[in-house]
C-alpha cells in the first residue's frame, strides 16, 4: 500500500504574526488533519531570507520582500499529512489575495500579493529542500494526532 504522507513547509509571515492571527492559522491546518511537525517563532535575518529566496533575486520586488520578511517575527512550520503540500497551498489560496477563493487564509486575511500572510512549498522537492534550510532533521518530530485515533 503506497502511502501520499507528506511534510510541507510554511510561513506564516510578519503581518500574520503580528495581526495576532498565528493560532487561527494552525488551527486551520489542525483542523484539516495536518499536524504540527516543527515550529519556530523568531526574526529571520536579511541573509537568510535572501538564501531562502535566492531564486527571485533578480526580480523587481526582490528588495520589498526581503524587507518585508525581515520587518518582524515569522512562524516557521514543519506540516505532516496526507498529501500536505498540495493540501497547504489549497488552503492558503492564490499567491494574488484578489485571486484567491473565498474561505482561503490568503482571502480572509491578505492585503496584497506581496503581503499575503503566508509561504508554502510548492512540491515536494520544494518541501524538502525548505525544511532543510529552516529545520535540523531531529528538529521534525512524528506523532499519531488525537483528531486521527478519535475519528
Amino acid at each position: 500500500m503506497t502511502t501520499s504522507l507528506q511534510t510541507t513547509f510554511v510561513i506564516i509571515k510578519p503581518n500574520g504574526v503580528k495581526g495576532g492571527i498565528i493560532g487561527e492559522i494552525i488551527s486551520r491546518f489542525e483542523k484539516s488533519r495536518l499536524s504540527v511537525a516543527a515550529i519556530s517563532l523568531r526574526n529571520i535575518t536579511r541573509a537568510e531570507t535572501e538564501g531562502f529566496y535566492a531564486e527571485h533575486k533578480d526580480r523587481g520586488f526582490f528588495g520589498e520582500l526581503v524587507d518585508f520578511m525581515t520587518s518582524g517575527p515569522v512562524v516557521l512550520l514543519a506540516l505532516r499529512g496526507e498529501k500536505a503540500v498540495e493540501a497547504v497551498r489549497h488552503m492558503n489560496g492564490a499567491t494574488n489575495p484578489a485571486n484567491a477563493l473565498p474561505g482561503t487564509i490568503r482571502f480572509d486575511y491578505a492585503p496584497n500579493t506581496g503581503e499575503n500572510v503566508v509561504h508554502s512549498s510548492d512540491s515536494a522537492e520544494s518541501a524538502a529542500r525548505e525544511l532543510a534550510y529552516w529545520f535540523k532533521a531531529e528538529e521534525l518530530t512524528e506523532y499519531t494526532p488525537a483528531s486521527h485515533v478519535l475519528g
